[in-house]
């Protein structure tokens, strides 16, 4: 479990479950980017409004991108303890070690979002 003390800034129990509810719920409305790579895409092209990390990746050094580019685009990054628990919220079998939230005018969740994001910018700092 050395990988959750090295990833910050980490979500708690509560944020954790708030930010799989959000994932879900966003992953039903296809406003999700599952996979570092999808992640990093949508990152750069300014449409995530959230990333989300699994702290258990291994090498933990395969998402040391993220904080950069997140800084640099002023998107809120968090780690969530799990990365089967992230992907179990997608709606695959498999671990995911990263995904954005993405936006969208109209969407249902816009509010969802903002709060998810507000909470996640008062942990860092």
């Amino acid at each position: 479990m050395a990988a959750t003390t090295t990833a910050w800034p980490i979500a708690d129990a509560v944020l954790t479950t708030t930010l799989l509810d959000l994932v879900q719920r966003a992953s039903h409305l296809h406003q999700i980017r599952k996979g570092a790579n999808e992640a990093t895409k949508s990152l750069n092209r300014g449409t995530a409004e959230l990333v989300i990390l699994a702290a258990d990746t291994a090498p933990l050094a395969i998402l040391m991108h993220f904080p950069l580019v997140s800084e640099d685009k002023d998107v809120p990054y968090v780690f969530v303890p799990s990365g089967m628990a992230l992907g179990r919220a997608l709606g695959v079998s498999r671990q995911v070690i990263a995904t954005a939230v993405t936006s969208n005018g109209a969407s249902d969740i816009d509010g969802d979002v903002q709060v998810a994001r507000d909470m996640v910018e008062r942990i860092g700092i």
